[in-house]
């Protein structure tokens, strides 16, 4: 096997180193860096697949490397992060059915996982996503305890201290991870504005949205992709 083969691969392996350490900052409750981390594992996703198109080396082991790099970073992590946000808003109970209730926030690792596999089968899913990929939803999951430290808007930060609230949103992310319906790829795909006119708005839009709201704006573009994506859907059939 030639070396261009190997650097789609390799990146794919960098994504899960990038996606262990944000781990590890996760278990210590720096979600900071957790974050940063996940933002670098999504970055290097974003390139193994256009290394192994530029160098037209995909193959069946590639696909499945990065459904399990992903696995970790944009599953395991995001999961980790719900734990403790769900501990830390019961009060690190040590007994009772408190004790087990910040586990439910697994369910987004398990949401992850089952739609990772099913997307490694469906052939669909080539040129747009059916259900929000996994690294939008880890950008959502881990943007929560940043509001959280932000601590700029009380009454959101209120609901983020919510342990039901908390497993609301975890059912949610859940659902929206493998629910039927499409989303617009974000890719550029030639020069037209016209042919690419969802993705400059969702752009514009999402830059503003970071710019005015920070933290609180990663959330808020996420809920937008979805909300977009559902309205020209509407359109177009």
């Amino acid at each position: 096997m030639g070396i261009k083969a190997q650097v789609p691969n390799t990146i794919t392996l960098l994504n899960l180193f990038s996606g262990c350490i944000a781990l590890i900052f996760a278990f210590h409750q720096d979600f900071k860096l957790a974050f940063l981390f996940v933002c670098l594992g999504i970055f290097l996703d974003f390139f193994d697949g256009f290394f192994a198109r530029l160098f037209k080396v995909s193959s069946p082991l590639g696909l499945q490397l990065d459904s399990l790099a992903d696995m970790v970073t944009s599953g395991v992590v995001p999961g980790v992060a719900m734990y403790y946000l769900m501990n830390q808003a019961l009060g690190f109970p040590s007994s009772g059915w408190q004790l087990f209730f910040p586990y439910l926030g697994f369910i987004i690792t398990l949401g992850s996982c089952y739609r990772l596999a099913n997307f490694n089968i469906d052939t669909r899913q080539t040129d747009s996503f059916i259900g929000l990929p996994t690294p939008a939803n880890a950008l959502f999951i881990l943007s929560l305890p940043l509001i959280l430290l932000d601590n700029q808007y009380g009454f959101i930060s209120q609901a983020l201290s919510n342990p039901w609230i908390l497993l609301v949103i975890s059912l949610f992310s859940a659902f929206m991870l493998n629910v039927e319906i499409p989303l617009f790829s974000l890719k550029v795909k030639s020069a037209s504005f016209a042919k690419n006119k969802l993705q400059i708005i969702f752009l514009t839009v999402s830059v503003l949205l970071l710019v005015f709201f920070k933290a609180l704006g990663i959330p808020l573009l996420i809920l937008f992709y979805i909300a977009l994506s559902v309205l020209t859907n509407k359109k177009s059939s």
